[in-house]
């Protein structure tokens, strides 16, 4: 047998490590998808909808038919958002969920809560804004490769974690003060300025979406990555 077909052994399988599912990667990163559309949908209602006021110097105006249509076509971009967005966080939550327990058992000792705090994280409220970034942090250090004995430290790069959650936080917290001024606006000026602030939301929104996308494939990766390390490879 020759050195190329030889067979070399890795490091042990943790106990209980098994590969993770994609089928939950998968409903994850289609409902990211829905939501992303339907937010570039919503963008691009705000954009005919402010490009209908017009005037200047505190003194707006606009066709009152044109204003209409254009209205209701934004009040439907909201609904499709509002409907595409809670499939969306029930697969991403259960995915996860699945992904905490599936990185447990790859470093045990890297978790500061149990794997119930994958979901119980999201409906603490006020700390729903950090809590699962704690948990996605945890599990991005679990699935993350130890160096081999020959291999060079390197610090772990969290960018794709943080990324995410600081697009996602920031569009959430915009989303709900626009909303808040969008229901007090009384005249034209004030409904172009909150339209302007959702759209603001909307882009930050859409790069959550991809931020998050990129997030769960490269986590769903390195767990799998590491889960197979103990298997038998090819020298």
């Amino acid at each position: 047998m020759s050195a190329a077909n030889e067979l070399r052994l890795r490091p042990p399988l943790p106990q209980g490590a098994r590969p993770s599912s994609r089928g939950p990667l998968i409903a994850a990163v289609a409902g990211l998808g829905a939501v992303a559309l339907c937010d570039l949908f919503s963008l691009f209602a705000a954009a005919r909808l402010r490009g209908l006021i017009k005037g200047d110097d505190g003194f707006r105006f606009a066709d009152r038919q044109g204003l209409l249509d254009a209205y209701d076509l934004y009040e439907t971009a909201h609904r499709w958002q509002v409907g595409a967005y809670l499939p969306c966080a029930v697969a991403f939550v259960v995915w996860f969920f699945l992904m905490r327990r599936a990185t447990a058992p790859l470093g045990p000792d890297r978790f500061r809560n149990g794997p119930g705090w994958a979901i119980g994280a999201w409906a603490v409220p006020v700390g729903n804004l950090w809590l699962p970034y704690q948990v996605a942090i945890d599990m991005w250090y679990a699935a993350t490769r130890l160096p081999a004995d020959d291999e060079p430290y390197r610090a772990v790069r969290t960018w794709p974690v943080t990324l995410w959650w600081s697009l996602f936080v920031c569009g959430i917290l915009l989303d709900r003060f626009s909303a808040t001024r969008y229901h007090r606006t009384e005249n034209l000026a004030e409904l172009r300025g909150a339209v302007g602030q959702y759209m603001i939301g909307d882009v930050l929104n859409v790069a959550a979406a991809v931020a998050a996308v990129y997030f769960a494939v490269q986590l769903t990766a390195m767990q799998r990555r590491k889960a197979t390390e103990g298997r038998p490879a090819a020298a």
